[in-house]
């Protein structure tokens, strides 16, 4: 779900701060000119953007969405947009899907397409890391050809929309902040959560580590997929890492599956990622 860490407070912190500033110039190459505040706005991605569990019991709140939410403690892009723009109300359509991953996204685009709107978000990813077993994650390359196909049938589509691109949570950072918590450990186990970076949570033998260390390695290339693939584009922003490096806490995480960002943690993500995209 969200951003995850090393296991020494000191390499978490450090290790963070090093892949913003490391990304941040090249990211960059995309931007350009905000233009005006849109009128519309969709929201691509999986159950974070879907709000799951931000307000229920394992049930999708869309109304605590970072993206399209329009719930005020969450204070997502779209409440930010109609704040200067109120054009906007009402417009705010969450085209993201539970459980889906890279594959989903061009079809998630061509829903975006079909509805016409002038601002897209995407966060996508942690569902192609996050498997029973390392070989079920997605293939980089792979990975970075979907992405490439849902981005080109937006711009194809919506040439002058404006698209913001979210990293995906640090998974290590998650295990890291619950791993202590006999709840978290056990909704995890019973819930079959995430097992490539979950399993064996309080584990610090060499395989566990080094399989740690190894998923969050793909979260960080699948970043730079994402990165690449938005830099390619004229009306495309990369948050630089916001969400990848965001120092997200325990009490952020759903109380019902400890994977999940709550309210506080919806709030957070639109709090990191907004600075990052269009200065309306």
């Amino acid at each position: 779900m969200l951003s995850r860490l090393p296991l020494l407070r000191t390499l978490a912190v450090t290790s963070a701060l090093g892949v913003v500033v490391g990304l941040a110039s090249a990211a960059g190459a995309a931007t350009s000119d905000a233009g005006p505040p849109p009128n519309s706005m969709a929201s691509l991605g999986d159950s974070i953007t879907r709000g799951f569990n931000a307000c229920g019991w394992y049930v999708d709140c869309t109304s605590r969405s970072w993206s399209t939410g329009d719930n005020g403690s969450v204070n997502s892009h779209y409440l930010r947009v109609r704040a200067v723009n109120p054009a906007i109300g009402g417009h705010n359509l969450n085209d993201a899907r539970t459980g889906a991953v890279a594959a989903d996204l061009a079809g998630q685009a061509a829903t975006a397409v079909g509805q016409g709107v002038q601002y897209v978000t995407v966060l996508m990813g942690a569902n192609d890391a996050c498997k029973d077993t390392e070989s079920q994650m997605t293939p980089v390359s792979t990975f970075r050809g979907q992405v490439d196909v849902a981005l080109d049938r937006i711009r194809a589509g919506l040439p002058s929309a404006r698209i913001f691109v979210a990293s995906i949570p640090d998974l290590k950072r998650l295990w890291f902040v619950a791993k202590g918590d006999w709840r978290a450990r056990t909704a995890w186990a019973v819930g079959g959560i995430c097992q490539t970076m979950l399993r064996n949570p309080t584990s610090t033998a060499a395989a566990d580590e080094d399989r740690r260390n190894r998923v969050r390695q793909r979260v960080i290339d699948f970043n730079g997929a994402l990165r690449d693939s938005c830099a390619r584009l004229t009306y495309c922003r990369y948050d630089n890492n916001a969400v990848f490096g965001y120092p997200f806490t325990f009490g952020m995480l759903s109380g019902w599956d400890y994977f999940h960002p709550n309210t506080g943690g919806q709030a957070a993500l639109a709090q990191a990622t907004y600075p990052a995209g269009y200065a309306w």
